[in-house]
């Protein structure tokens, strides 16, 4: 395995082409904490997602975050390029925190009245209303007529949930001649599968390599199923514990093997299917994993702290990298990661087995070296590029 973190602007960085695929994290275009990189237009510019586009060969995926707010404007860029756009992905997590404006305070605030602190309260809480500070906080009552009317009234929601785009270069002929001729334009679904009861990790049972065939009714050792098929939902470990705290446990149907008439799927002939097993749990049998710790986002930082704002789990980037991994060859399996950041999509995707990972970052070039370097992947031929 080989790994190449390049510092550059992908408007105009030579990475290359020949990839099987591309897994990114882009600016968001918020201006996220005054960030001059977040507010540039990159990720909304065609011309970016062209030059990705071109160093892709037919039917390679595409993975890319974006924000609830701007999302619509990056996937038009992206489809605008070229792509075509096959799905969307949500990461849903329970620890967002609502940055909302309390709507009676700023009525209060334009017209110079003085509210009556009536207690204290902790953010939080789903009894109080916060302005969507942290911490201890002071309760006030309405001083005006309009501030009481607009009691309880804000300007934003909690966030819950980060999409990302799943999009596919052209294919050239059919799916199978192009995974044929090219080496991708597939996901890899058994790579993928969720554990079923109280295993939510993927398939495969070591790291790096590509997850076995199997029919519904082959297991992965004990009385395991081989798992459910991947969703386009993944979630935190705190959004599933309280998706299953609100549904309870749920049972999956079964199906006995046997003949059944194929007309709804348009045929009209019998086919035989083989027998399905019916399971149990709650409503979070999706993959998911923690948001990244202060320990995963500093994995491999031996001087500073990792100062990217907007770090993935490393458990995530991992999973959605095996998830557009082509099988086994003899040529290397490469992946492009635009807008590297601090390094997480990398490092996911040297743990998910691709045999070659280049990255361009700009500002956090650095960052991303470090980690790499000192992630574990001891094993692998380091290389670096500046442009």
């Amino acid at each position: 395995m080989t790994w190449t973190v390049i510092a550059g602007d992908m408007r105009d960085a030579d990475f290359g082409g020949g990839f099987d695929a591309v897994l990114c994290d882009p600016p968001y275009e918020l201006g996220f904490m005054g960030k001059r990189w977040d507010a540039s237009g990159v990720a909304f510019d065609p011309r970016v997602w062209a030059r990705v586009l071109g160093a892709c060969k037919p039917g390679a995926p595409l993975l890319a975050f974006g924000g609830t707010r701007t999302y619509h404007r990056m996937t038009c860029a992206i489809e605008d390029a070229g792509f075509e756009i096959r799905d969307c992905l949500a990461w849903l997590y329970g620890s967002g925190f609502p940055k909302s404006l309390d709507v009676s305070k700023a009525i209060d605030r334009a017209a110079g009245a003085v509210r009556e602190v009536v207690g204290r309260g902790v953010s939080g809480s789903t009894a109080i209303w916060s302005d969507g500070g942290m911490g201890d906080f002071t309760l006030t009552a309405p001083a005006t007529d309009a501030a009481r009317a607009w009691a309880g009234y804000g300007t934003a929601l909690k966030p819950a949930f980060e999409p990302c785009v799943l999009a596919r270069a052209p294919m050239e002929g059919t799916v199978a001649a192009n995974v044929t001729a090219h080496g991708c334009g597939a996901l890899a679904i058994d790579a993928g599968r969720i554990g079923v009861g109280s295993d939510k990790t993927p398939a495969p049972t070591r790291r790096g390599e590509s997850a076995p065939t199997f029919t519904s009714t082959e297991t992965l050792g004990g009385d395991d199923t081989v798992g459910r098929w991947p969703a386009n939902v993944l979630l935190d470990e705190q959004a599933a514990a309280m998706l299953d705290a609100q549904t309870g446990t749920l049972a999956s149907g079964t199906r006995a093997s046997g003949d059944y008439g194929m007309m709804g799927f348009g045929g009209n002939g019998v086919q035989t299917m083989p027998a399905i097993t019916g399971d149990s749990g709650g409503a979070s049998r999706f993959f998911y994993t923690s948001k990244a710790s202060r320990d995963d986002r500093d994995h491999g930082l031996l001087r500073e702290r990792n100062g990217h704002p907007t770090v993935k789990p490393t458990d995530l980037t991992e999973y959605l990298a095996r998830l557009i991994l082509p099988p086994r060859r003899a040529t290397p399996r490469r992946l492009l990661v635009p807008f590297a950041g601090s390094g997480s999509e990398m490092i996911g995707a040297l743990r998910a087995g691709w045999d070659e990972v280049v990255g361009v970052e700009l500002v956090y070039f650095d960052l991303a070296r470090e980690r790499l370097t000192s992630a574990d992947t001891a094993h692998q031929r380091h290389l670096f590029g500046d442009t």
